[in-house]
């Protein structure tokens, strides 16, 4: 029994010595920096989506645009994850598009749904995609 032990302290050895060694080989992707973009929800005016309010107003209105953005197929899956910020009734749009005029359309859906004046338009055009280059 007692040469059993001393053979599974060093199976567990052995392994996270393994572990050690493959985990950083595992992280060698660069992660994906958006620190440039954070940077602007670092400022005490900003509008970030934990301001979002509970009450009924602004959850129903939030839940509305959200409906008209994602019923509309023709949007990309971008306009459909836009945030939607809402207080007091003042809507905030945020994220990325991937067109100028998508930008318009999902600006023209939450206006149609808040009222005119009520839509603050934060969105940026995301970068086109690049096909990968075949080798």
């Amino acid at each position: 029994m007692s040469l059993q032990r001393p053979r599974w302290v060093m199976a567990v050895g052995c392994l996270c010595s393994a572990l050690s060694i493959v985990a950083p080989a595992l992280g060698a992707q660069t992660p994906a920096d958006n620190t440039k973009v954070n940077t602007a929800d670092r400022a005490k005016s900003a509008v970030t989506a934990d301001q979002q309010k509970n009450n009924a107003g602004d959850l129903e209105l939030t839940k509305k645009i959200r409906r008209a953005l994602t019923a509309d197929k023709a949007l990309s899956s971008y306009a459909h994850n836009v945030k939607v910020i809402t207080q007091a009734g003042q809507v905030t749009l945020k994220g990325p598009v991937r067109s100028e005029e998508e930008k318009r359309s999902v600006e023209a859906k939450a206006t149609e749904v808040a009222g005119a004046g009520h839509v603050t338009d934060q969105m940026s055009i995301a970068p086109s995609r690049t096909p990968t280059a075949k080798k």
